[in-house]
C-alpha cells in the first residue's frame, strides 16, 4: 500500500484521540466534557459529605463518644451539682449593699467569682477560708455588674423577732475541695449542663424539698447531703430552708 495521504493520517490522530477519551466515533468532546461536569459535581458533593460526618463522629469521639441516656426516674437534685469549696478571697461589692464578691477554690484550675447577698449575716472577716457548698452547674448571672459562675448554699429560718437567720451549709473538715455532694439513698448525681438547668428550672424545682433537719444536716426529701468525709451540715439551723 501506498502512503497515506494527509486526509488519512488526521482521521488515524481523531481516532486515537477519541480512544484514549474514551470518546464515541464523531463525538464533540467539548460537549463530553460538559456530561462529565454534574457527575463531577456530585462526586465532589459526595465527598464534602462524607468528611462532614467523618468530622462530626470525630467531635464526638474527642468528647468521649455519645452521652448516656439519662435516666427518666432521676431524681431532680441529682441534676444538679454540689461542689466542696472554700473561700479565698472576699470583698464588699461596689455597688450593691447586700453583697459580697467571693473567689472560691472548687478544686479547679481556677478559683469560681460568685456573688452572695450575704452582708446582713457575715462579716467579711468571717467570709474569709468558709469551707461551703458550691452550686456549680448554675448559668453564670450578671449581679450588678459582677459576673458570677454560680452560688453557694445556705440554710435559713425566721428568728422570733421576724428577723432572718441565714447560715452556711457546711462540708466536714475531711471533705477534699471539688468533692462532689452526693444523696444518701439516691443515685449518684449525673449533672446538667447550665443551660439545661436553667432551661427547666431544676434549681427552682428542688428548693421546696431542700431543708435541714432535726440534725441541721443538708436533705433533699429526707436524703442526707454525703461527702466521703460525712454529712454537710448548717451550724444551729434545724428545718431550715436550704438556697
Amino acid at each position: 500500500m501506498g502512503a497515506k495521504s494527509a486526509l488519512e493520517q488526521l482521521e488515524d490522530l481523531i481516532a486515537d484521540l477519541e480512544a484514549k477519551l474514551n470518546l464515541a466515533p464523531g463525538a464533540d468532546p467539548v460537549v463530553a466534557a460538559d456530561n462529565k461536569k454534574p457527575q463531577q459535581q456530585q462526586q465532589k458533593q459526595q465527598k464534602k459529605k462524607e468528611k462532614k460526618q467523618a468530622a462530626k463522629q470525630n467531635a464526638g469521639k474527642a468528647k468521649g463518644g455519645a452521652a448516656a441516656p439519662v435516666d427518666p426516674n432521676l431524681p431532680d437534685i441529682c441534676k444538679l451539682e454540689f461542689k466542696v469549696g472554700v473561700i479565698t478571697k472576699a470583698w464588699v461589692h461596689p455597688d450593691a449593699d447586700k453583697l459580697y464578691c467571693e473567689e472560691i477554690d472548687c478544686g479547679e484550675e481556677a478559683p469560681r467569682q460568685i456573688a452572695s447577698g450575704l452582708r446582713a449575716h457575715y462579716s467579711l472577716e468571717e467570709m474569709q477560708g468558709q469551707r461551703l457548698l458550691v452550686v456549680s452547674n448554675l448559668k453564670a448571672k450578671n449581679l450588678v455588674g459582677f459576673k458570677s459562675f454560680g452560688m453557694v448554699l445556705c440554710a435559713a429560718e425566721t428568728n422570733e423577732d421576724g428577723t432572718e437567720k441565714v447560715e452556711f451549709v457546711e462540708p466536714p473538715e475531711g471533705a477534699p475541695l471539688g468533692e462532689v455532694v452526693t444523696f444518701e439513698g439516691l443515685p449518684p448525681p449525673a449533672p446538667f449542663s447550665a443551660s439545661q438547668v436553667e432551661k427547666k428550672k431544676l434549681f427552682a424545682a428542688c428548693m421546696g424539698g431542700m431543708k435541714t433537719n432535726d440534725k441541721c444536716e443538708g436533705t433533699f426529701n429526707g436524703s442526707v447531703f454525703m461527702t466521703t468525709a460525712g454529712p454537710c451540715k448548717a451550724k444551729s439551723i434545724k428545718g431550715g430552708a436550704m438556697r
